[in-house]
């Protein structure tokens, strides 16, 4: 009762004040549709100016992008390495795609990234000693370390020879490297040569090139298809008693994945 009388003596001025800055605020939001729809009208989904870059591709090449393949564990300039190193393992000819657009610098990166990349499950007790040529290899370093040295190593050999980093050498230079490191001719570190490190890495790439593409690498099963294996298939029950060579399009793990 006692707020009543003070709010209907209300100030004139007071009033006067709401009342035309409410007129001009209504003005401004009225006067900015009408302007608007008499410049433009009144259309949906008015395009407006962006000021960031426009993505390269279109919608469909978006929806298809492989989200799979970005590093774990490699960094630019060792992932780059890998994959021109890769190439000349398995390079690209008439028969399709090689090991750069198979994607197998990512299978190798996630797998170093994976517990197989630190011997998580591996007997690491020494003695460390050299077997015999009829033994595997049983190293005191991880096989991360393995890998990033070995990459080293090639990097400081192309730039020792040619005065440049290895992914920049022709490809010529890169299999006389490759083919140096294959003979053992080059060190990794100490007691382990470049033999070591190139066996592992050539498996790694053969890996990449065969491996469910669930791994990162064999890009939309393209290695499967160039030796046209049938990948991941549920049953052969209709072709099994079939005497000619059966082709079938090759099926990953992810086509079995109900959600």
């Amino acid at each position: 009762m006692a707020d009543k009388p003070s709010q209907q003596s209300l100030d004139p001025s007071r009033r006067r004040f709401l009342k035309y800055t409410g007129t001009a605020i209504g003005g401004v939001v009225v006067g900015g549709v009408i302007g608007s729809a008499m410049s433009g009208g009144f259309k949906k989904n008015t395009a407006v100016p962006s000021t960031s870059p426009t993505p390269s591709g279109t919608p469909q090449e978006h929806l298809a992008s492989d989200y799979n393949q970005a590093p774990m564990f490699f960094n630019q300039q060792q992932l780059q390495i890998t994959e021109a190193a890769a190439e000349r393992i398995f390079p690209k000819d008439d028969n399709g795609p090689g090991a750069a657009e198979l994607g197998v610098a990512f299978y190798i990166d996630h797998q170093l990234a994976s517990p197989w990349g630190v011997n998580a499950r591996t007997y690491r007790m020494g003695p460390f000693v050299k077997g015999e040529v009829t033994q595997g290899d049983y190293l005191s370093i991880e096989r991360h370390e393995l890998i990033t040295m070995g990459l080293n190593s090639l990097e400081e050999t192309a730039k020792s020879k040619h005065s440049k980093g290895f992914v920049d050498i022709t490809p010529e230079e890169k299999d006389a490297i490759l083919t140096s490191m294959e003979k053992g001719e080059i060190s990794v570190v100490n007691g382990i040569t470049g033999k070591t490190f190139f066996n592992q890495f050539r498996t790694l790439v053969m890996e990449g090139v065969y491996s469910d593409p669930l791994y990162g690498g064999n890009k939309n099963m393209a290695g499967w298809k160039m030796r046209k294996y049938p990948g991941n298939q549920m049953s052969y029950i209709t072709i099994i008693e079939k005497d000619q060579f059966v082709a079938m399009e090759p099926r990953s793990l992810h086509d079995h994945f109900v959600h």
